[in-house]
């Protein structure tokens, strides 16, 4: 584990910041060229994407800090990790949402432009959960179970590296979604396939995760999970008379 990269003074550059700004500049820079690809004006795209990720990172740490209430304020709202996944991208995509429609973009183009960029800055961020020992799952005696003695808390117990099990399967999600959109998938049919895959990733990582159940058995993150899920599904459904995407050069030849 690295918590800290290194320090300037008092000021900690840790491990998480630097993959989720890592991840947030690759993740627009996607962005960037699926909504070229799209027809829609680019820097307005690249301006709702930045406040999304604002959004994102405040919903994260905020609804972070509401469900770890008991514990003191300081400890939650200032620790080098302590992010909740479903408070992220919930912000994250109401701030952009927001953003989009004041600038009068076509929302569903953009969303769908914005998916394999929210599967890519997600992967590279639990990179970050990863090497701050943040996130991580149950005890394991599989030969990859990882001990975290400086996480959040510290473990000296092997567990599960549910972050690296997470990054993995947002990699390729985004190499499906990309592959989709060049195909010439409808906007609401990829992004009714992110909300799926997403959703669904996240509900079965919660089976290794140690979080406490909340209502018929299933903890917030599944609860939330299954609610995202049941939106992909019924924009994945649903008639719409918007157009296919171009397909890519490269898939005409």
């Amino acid at each position: 584990m690295y918590p800290v990269l290194f320090r300037l003074g008092s000021f900690e550059i840790t491990s998480f910041g630097a993959m989720v700004a890592i991840g947030a500049a690759l993740g627009i820079l996607l962005l960037r060229r699926e909504l070229v690809r799209s027809g829609v004006d680019g820097a307005k795209g690249v301006d709702a994407a930045l406040v999304g990720v604002l959004g994102g990172l405040a919903g994260a740490k905020l609804l972070y800090v509401v469900e770890h209430w008991a514990e003191p304020f300081s400890d939650t709202l200032l620790s080098r990790g302590g992010m909740s996944w479903f408070g992220g991208l919930t912000g994250g995509i109401l701030a952009g949402v927001v953003m989009v429609l004041r600038q009068r973009l076509p929302l569903m183009a953009v969303l769908s432009a914005a998916a394999p960029a929210l599967t890519l800055g997600q992967a590279i961020g639990r990179i970050g959960c990863f090497l701050v020992g943040d996130d991580y799952g149950r005890a394991t005696t599989l030969p990859w179970g990882v001990a975290f003695p400086e996480g959040l808390p510290p473990t000296l117990e092997t567990v599960h590296p549910t972050q690296l099990y997470e990054s993995v399967s947002l990699f390729v999600m985004t190499v499906v979604l990309v592959a989709l959109r060049r195909r010439g998938a409808a906007n609401h049919v990829v992004f009714g396939w992110y909300l799926v895959a997403a959703g669904t990733l996240r509900f079965l990582i919660e089976l290794v995760r140690v979080n406490e159940v909340v209502f018929l058995g299933l903890t917030t993150a599944q609860l939330f999970s299954a609610a995202i899920i049941a939106v992909g599904v019924w924009l994945l459904v649903r008639r719409s008379s918007e157009p296919r995407l171009a397909r890519s050069r490269k898939s005409k030849a």
